[in-house]
């Protein structure tokens, strides 16, 4: 009858007769399977003969500028190696490769306009020994502690006016990484992970807390142990790292004197990734005015219902007093960003609130202020002297920024416009709005072109503004 159920009795029965009648169809198959194997035989193994690539759905790779060995993200088959005596097996292959960046830009602050034409060139060689280990080194010799090659229109007079040569021959990039377990696999025949340790020695880049905390170029020895599982976190990783030398602190400069030491925690929860991080910074030239400070940092990365969202508290406490390379403060820091439905456009609002006299532990000298993550009105362009919009320092300060990142072209071109404020908090009367655009699109496989330009309205100085054209070439 209608709305009768089934009683549970009578769903066991039917459930009991269907399986009944599945083992007989089973049975029978397996009956005719084995009369038919008289006649063929059964293949239960894949194939050992390689089928073929549709190389009509791969794109055509760049070419690198060498490119030694088994090629980077190519077909086809891999060379045997060789095994050395920890056991390891080494497939050597050598990749150098880099990019060009060239900008005509202008920038006024309000004060003063800054319009000039610079360069900047990253070179790489990347020698992959294995799947975990590879030697690295690079350098970019075309600028050098903030200052890039170029001719300068202005300002003339006394000031800067001309060409510059940023040209050096500094190493900026040289360290070798890998993973213990890999490199002695000896050590766990059976890979159950206990000595799943990655490690990197070396001039490195280092980077926590989006560049929060630290971004920075720096002599490093790092330890990481990988597949940690305490009771309610799906996998913690914990890097402990030792910095020696080029140390650039919270005000880009590089202190001499100064050593790193750090604790990076980061845990997957199943519904957050946190990370714990924790920073001291030694002065170890012992100065009366020494610049010791601790660095603490905590943020959780997840999604809400629909919206992506990150949330990070940092706090940069000195030991001493207060000094041009650090700040007493703290910096809270909020992301959402939504992705409209059948699109991938994306829709964000970040936020800041800067409290006190904030610093990062280690910013390098084109790195700009902890703020360049907010968004195009906060951040640095890392090629000369065009500056943030509204400013990346996050002292006494409060702000935030609304922007949509527009696709199209197959992707290959993207647009972006941006509008947000900062108003301090320290009662300087320095608040600023601005509004932001970039466009920038591919050209053929290696160039991109890249336009930028923004307007500032601020409160007891002129408006600011600026332009710039840039093209990039990846090689």
């Amino acid at each position: 009858m209608p709305g009768q159920h089934i009683s549970v009795p009578t769903t066991g029965f039917l459930i009991g007769l269907l399986s009944l009648v599945g083992a007989g169809a089973l049975a029978q198959d397996a009956q005719d399977a084995g009369h038919e194997g008289d006649e063929r035989e059964l293949k239960t193994t894949f194939s050992d003969q390689p089928a073929p690539m549709r190389l009509d759905e791969v794109p055509e790779r760049p070419e690198p500028i060498l490119e030694l060995g088994d090629p980077f993200l190519g077909s086809g088959p891999i060379s045997r190696g060789f095994t050395i005596p920890t056991g390891a097996l080494w497939q050597p292959s050598l990749l150098v490769y880099g990019s060009y960046r060239t900008a005509l830009q202008s920038y006024n602050n309000g004060n003063e306009t800054f319009t000039e034409w610079v360069n900047r060139l990253d070179l790489f060689g990347n020698l992959q020994l294995s799947g975990t280990e590879r030697l690295l080194v690079g350098i970019r010799p075309l600028d050098q502690d903030g200052e890039f090659s170029g001719y300068f229109f202005e300002p003339g007079g006394a000031r800067q006016h001309g060409w510059d040569d940023g040209a050096n021959g500094e190493i900026t990039h040289l360290f070798l990484e890998g993973d213990l377990g890999q490199l002695f696999p000896g050590l766990d025949p059976k890979d159950t992970g206990q000595f799943d340790i990655g490690f990197s020695v070396g001039r490195q880049p280092i980077f926590y807390q989006e560049g929060l905390l630290i971004n920075d170029r720096i002599d490093a020895v790092g330890i990481t142990k990988n597949n940690i599982f305490p009771g309610g976190v799906n996998n913690l990783q914990v890097t402990a790292l030792y910095g020696w030398n080029e140390v650039n602190r919270g005000n880009n400069v590089e202190d001499h004197d100064a050593q790193l030491f750090g604790l990076f925690t980061e845990m997957d929860t199943g519904g957050s990734t946190i990370n714990i991080d924790a920073v001291y910074v030694y002065d170890s030239g012992r100065r009366a005015d020494n610049t010791d400070a601790l660095f603490l940092a905590g943020s959780a990365a997840q999604r809400i219902g629909k919206i992506n969202t990150a949330f990070r508290a940092l706090a940069s406490i000195p030991t001493n007093m207060e000094s041009p390379e650090v700040g007493r403060g703290g910096l809270l820091f909020a992301e959402l960003s939504y992705t409209p439905a059948h699109s991938e456009d994306i829709l964000y609002l970040n936020g800041f609130w800067g409290i006190d006299e904030f610093s990062s532990a280690a910013r390098g000298p084109d790195a700009g202020g902890p703020l360049g993550r907010t968004g195009l009105l906060f951040a640095a362009v890392g090629l000369g002297r065009y500056g943030a919009p509204l400013g990346n320092s996050a002292q006494d300060a409060a702000g935030a920024s609304l922007g949509f990142q527009h696709f199209f072209n197959e992707k290959r071109s993207q647009v972006v416009v941006e509008a947000g404020f900062r108003s301090d908090t320290n009662n300087t009367d320095r608040s600023a709005v601005a509004v932001a655009g970039r466009f920038e699109t591919a050209i053929g496989r290696n160039n991109i072109l890249r336009l930028d330009a923004f307007l500032t309205g601020q409160e007891n100085s002129g408006p600011a503004s600026g332009a710039r054209v840039e093209w990039q070439i990846k090689f």
